[in-house]
């Protein structure tokens, strides 16, 4: 992923400015505050998002979920540093102070046209001195470069080694993107944040709907150590600068291919991995068992510690394949296929080709799981469990 030109992401798409600046949240010296901004046609804006299904959510989601309901979003402003997650009552008079500060330096008509994004530590108020001159000083480096975009996207990391970003070129417009995530995977959503871009002129209720569809499909579908975070948020906007109006369709695909790189950029990242692994489930009577099935495995510490240890332990897939309720996912346990990297080390539910055969060398592991039981099918995306992921997350706070 690293790259030495760097994509664009969130200013790929025209009618966009973004940045990243370091105001001093991380001791670290890293940038910690970034802004994305619409300059986009005023009567052709649209904005769209998603929010973690954890009922612990964090200040900064309940604020922004009330503001994208209520009305078009131009700008958003995030933070890495601190969650203001189980802040109580003065996290959310802080996130509500971001977003102020925000319309105010952009003159927008209201702060309800601001999204606040914050990642990091939970239970930690954020120090809002800095993040309020933060933001000064990420308005005054607002520019519609590839750098601005690349900044912008550093800024948002955590424990994320590399930015994550993508630009994808359609015909007549283009789609942009921004994301961070490296620990606490898992659906809804990821621990993670995104901003999505686009130019192209699209209906504010078609925008949604595009975004819902191809979030379910990807992010939806990231699934690196089973933690649910508090902050997960994917945001779109819409600038219709192109003067392309996009069939809605033909957006959802390209906004689905935009989250689906993004998605596995971040279990590319994930913290202490040194496999990223596919688990597809074919053959099924309904997507959603498969998407079951197929989740039940990758939550597998047995199966992912045997990845680890280059172990293609088709035993541990059907255990996991056990545990799924027949009313949730009907299948006969005898006639279940199990292929590691396209060796087929399980067949019908008993002992295939030999596991020799399997090379486990890759970063990539692809399992295959076939119920031969319908036609519907989905894929999970997971990674091993490593070492290095307990001592990352055992020296987090510290």
């Amino acid at each position: 992923m690293n790259q030495t030109a760097p994509l664009a992401g969130v200013t790929a798409p025209q009618g966009f400015l973004a940045s990243g600046v370091h105001a001093g949240i991380k001791a670290s010296g890293n940038r910690d505050v970034a802004l994305v901004v619409n300059t986009g046609p005023t009567e052709l804006r649209a904005s769209a998002a998603v929010f973690t299904s954890n009922r612990v959510a964090a200040a900064p989601v309940h604020l922004s979920r009330a503001h994208f309901a209520a009305g078009t979003v131009s700008a958003v402003v995030l933070n890495s540093g601190g969650a203001n997650a189980c802040t109580g009552e003065q996290g959310a008079r802080d996130a509500q102070q971001m977003a102020d500060h925000v319309a105010q330096a952009l003159s927008l008509a209201d702060s309800m046209q601001v999204g606040v994004c914050s990642t990091g530590l939970i239970g930690e108020l954020l120090p809002m001195e800095a993040v309020i001159s933060g933001i000064d000083m990420a308005v005054g480096e607002l520019a519609d470069t590839p750098e601005a975009g690349a900044n912008a996207a550093d800024a948002i990391r955590t424990t994320d080694t590399v930015n994550k970003t993508i630009e994808i070129h359609a015909d007549g417009y283009t789609v942009g993107g921004m994301a961070k995530g490296a620990g606490m995977l898992a659906p809804a959503l990821a621990t993670m944040l995104c901003v999505l871009t686009t130019d192209a002129v699209v209906d504010q209720r078609e925008l949604d709907a595009a975004l819902r569809e191809a979030v379910r499909t990807t992010f939806n579908r990231v699934d690196s150590d089973g933690c649910r975070s508090t902050n997960d948020t994917v945001i779109v906007l819409a600038s219709g600068a192109s003067g392309h109006r996009a069939d809605a369709q033909e957006l959802t695909e390209h906004l689905r291919s935009a989250c689906a790189t993004l998605a596995r950029q971040l279990i590319a990242d994930a913290e202490g991995a040194t496999h990223d692994i596919d688990i597809t489930v074919r053959g099924s009577h309904s997507e959603e068992a498969a998407e079951i099935i197929a989740r039940a495995v990758a939550r597998s510490n047995l199966l992912k510690a045997a990845i680890f240890g280059n172990d293609p332990n088709w035993g541990r897939v059907l255990s996991e394949i056990g545990t799924i309720p027949e009313e949730v996912a009907p299948f006969d346990p005898d006639a279940i296929d199990v292929s590691f990297n396209g060796v087929q080390v399980c067949q019908a539910g008993g002992v295939g080709q030999s596991r020799d055969l399997v090379d486990m060398t890759d970063r990539q592991v692809s399992i295959e799981v076939d119920l031969h039981n319908g036609s519907a099918s989905a894929t999970v995306i997971t990674s091993d469990l490593t070492y290095d992921y307990v001592h990352e997350n055992s020296a987090y706070s510290s």
